[in-house]
């Protein structure tokens, strides 16, 4: 199974956090930075954006409305659900990252990853990965007012208000500048996909650096954590059945059932650490941490099902279609209007296929869960 390297980073930084902590003028500065680098990751988010793509997105409405509906209303669900595990299997802190898990958006590159991989609606899964980040910016804190209250370790109405500042302005400030810097940022995108990774990582050094200070970390025994991974395991696999047989029983074709599941089941680790850090202050070491788990467990099960779903009989095309070309072909099609995502366009006509898609975002690991 693969092991996202970008993971092996954030398990470095956490380690680096722990042996060196920041502290005192350290951690002031370090928070500074952290601040600044979260509101500049979300006005890359806006930029990168395209307005064109969202709209083009809505003319499959009732495929984009499953996701979110699977994103913000089932998971949060099963994350309530888990309540009853507490304080017996899990801790408050552990359940309480455990539930604001489930309220973060879905990602958005490893989606399109499994869903090409598996020959599916790639265009789908490029716009509902969107939808479902931009709806997050609002949707995940109000949730989380909603369902995590005062016992969201710091969390309160000024939390809302540095969701705004840190995040909304920001994307918002991207949106408004993208006719001006959208073709600079597609020319480096490269370069600003370690800006994004280089951010997350910092925000991940400040937040355990002061859980480490304030001793947080005693308070997780392996025999938590053990428990936090089956609990999570149980919550991926009841999300997978549900995206794939639920689809089914909604009669969705084939290659919007493998986009649904791709993009319904699995948690951004790019917008929710951001978002933690916002809304947990010095909590978010351990409201994190199931967010980390949860994506290196969400990946290697994806790529699994991916490699499966390319080889069903029904993945494979025509009589004479070995490499199932004709399947992939149709995915471009299969619901989604003909079109496809805004990773191709880049003010350009659309293309006519999802195969170009592949090769960007085959590895998920370079995507930072986004």
């Amino acid at each position: 199974m693969p092991v996202d390297p970008y993971i092996l980073l954030l398990l470095g930084t956490v380690g680096l956090a722990a042996l060196l902590p920041a502290s005192g003028t350290a951690a002031d500065v370090a928070s500074g930075a952290s601040t600044a680098a979260i509101a500049f990751l979300f006005f890359l988010y806006g930029a990168r954006l395209s307005t064109r793509e969202a709209v083009d997105g809505l003319k499959h409405w009732r495929l984009h409305g499953t996701v979110l509906i699977c994103t913000f209303v089932a998971f949060p669900l099963l994350g309530l659900a888990a309540r009853g595990l507490e304080p017996v299997f899990l801790t408050h802190d552990l359940y309480t990252g455990l539930l604001f898990l489930t309220l973060v958006p879905s990602t958005i590159q490893s989606s399109i990853a499994f869903t090409s991989i598996a020959r599916g609606n790639v265009p789908a899964a490029i716009c509902a990965g969107s939808f479902s980040s931009l709806a997050g910016i609002v949707v995940t804190p109000l949730l989380a007012a909603l369902l995590l209250g005062g016992s969201g370790g710091g969390f309160s109405t000024d939390s809302l208000v540095k969701i705004v500042l840190q995040l909304l302005v920001p994307f918002l400030a991207g949106q408004l500048l993208r006719p001006w810097i959208g073709a600079f940022i597609a020319r480096h995108k490269k370069v600003l996909g370690y800006v994004d990774r280089g951010s997350i990582l910092l925000v991940v050094y400040t937040a355990f650096s002061e859980g480490m200070v304030q001793g947080i970390w005693g308070q997780v025994s392996a025999v938590r954590l053990a428990g936090l991974l089956v609990v999570e395991a149980v919550l991926l696999a009841v999300m997978l059945a549900l995206t794939w047989y639920g689809t089914k029983a909604l009669r969705f074709g084939r290659e919007d059932r493998i986009a649904i599941q791709f993009a319904g089941s699995k948690k951004s680790l790019a917008s929710g650490l951001p978002m933690a850090g916002v809304l947990f202050g010095s909590h978010a070491s351990l409201a994190v941490l199931p967010l980390m788990l949860f994506h290196q467990m969400q990946l290697m099960v994806c790529a699994v099902i991916a490699r499966r779903r390319a080889r069903d009989p029904e993945a494979t095309g025509l009589p004479g279609d070995p490499d199932g070309r004709a399947g992939i072909r149709g995915a471009t099609g299969a619901g989604g209007g003909g079109t496809t995502g805004g990773a191709d366009r880049a003010g350009g006509p659309a293309r006519s296929t999802g195969t170009r898609v592949a090769p960007a975002v085959t590895t998920a690991g370079r995507t930072a869960g986004r």
